[in-house]
């Protein structure tokens, strides 16, 4: 099968284009797709340039351009040169406009606006940073999230993202032969949150990042019997605490926050562009 072309062009980052792509791409497993993405177009005559590799490329295109002058250049020069596009940022502010009788500011960039709440969320992430791995046992009491599991259950990622929905995440590994911090009996169990993976993907997981240090991947880390142990010890630790458990086995890492995030009645709705 011939591989389909498409081109994320955004006088932004690009971010809800290539989501939106990416969604609807996940449906077609067996078409093979390369997707490039240009952002920040502001100009004209770099559009042009953009929309004359895509006919080239016969690329479908997808476009977040609040110009009314740029849209309309990527919307006239691929109806007539037979280009498939999907405006995704036009037709809800049109939406938007009738509903409310307001008219949008067609300036690029407004989400990313240096406001308060991107202030918030850098010094989220930096507190991220700063208490992973239980590197600072009392960031635990000062964090609005605190997730604990065994290594290689996901919680430095899953933190980082949380970070990047305005939350203080810290995160503790936990195991047999691990001291738990006095802190963790302070903690607001509701803040607590116990993750899971089955022995059969940690084992695999461990292998993988042992091959990567150059390392023997058989190893006791490694080691299905070693994993069923620190994982029934986990589990007995998150009965005691009384902490929701989330198995991220077949979960990604916007689920797993998601179920967080609903648990604790926070808002989910993030817009990256």
């Amino acid at each position: 099968m011939e591989t389909q072309n498409i081109f994320i062009i955004s006088d932004s980052s690009g971010a809800t284009a290539l989501t939106i792509a990416q969604t609807a791409l996940s449906q077609f497993p067996d078409v093979k797709a390369e997707i490039r993405r240009f952002p920040f177009i502001q100009t004209d005559s770099i559009l042009r340039g953009i929309l004359k590799i895509a006919l080239n490329k016969k690329a479908m295109i997808f476009h977040t351009l609040v110009s009314i002058d740029l849209s309309k250049m990527v919307k006239d020069f691929c109806k007539e040169n037979g280009i498939y596009d999907f405006d995704c940022v036009q037709t809800p502010m049109n939406m938007l406009s009738q509903v409310t009788g307001e008219q949008p500011a067609h300036v690029p960039g407004l989400i990313h606006d240096l406001n308060q709440n991107y202030f918030e969320r850098i010094s989220a992430i930096e507190f991220a940073v700063e208490n992973d791995d239980g590197k600072n046992p009392k960031g635990l009491l000062e964090a609005d999230i605190v997730l604990l599991g065994v290594s290689r259950t996901s919680k430095t990622p899953l933190s980082l993202y949380l970070a990047n929905q305005n939350q203080r995440v810290a995160n503790l590994p936990i195991g047999p032969d691990l001291q738990l911090p006095e802190e963790v009996e302070e903690i607001d169990k509701d803040k607590m949150f116990g993750l899971l993976n089955t022995p059969e993907k940690l084992s695999k997981i461990r292998k993988q990042r042992m091959i990567s240090y150059g390392l023997n991947a058989d190893t006791p880390y490694s080691d299905p019997k070693n994993i069923k142990t620190e994982l029934a010890y986990a589990k007995k630790l998150y009965r005691k605490i009384g902490c929701l458990t989330i198995n991220v086995a077949n979960k990604s890492i916007e689920e797993t926050a998601t179920i967080i995030l609903e648990s604790l009645n926070l808002d989910t709705t993030e817009f990256e562009d």
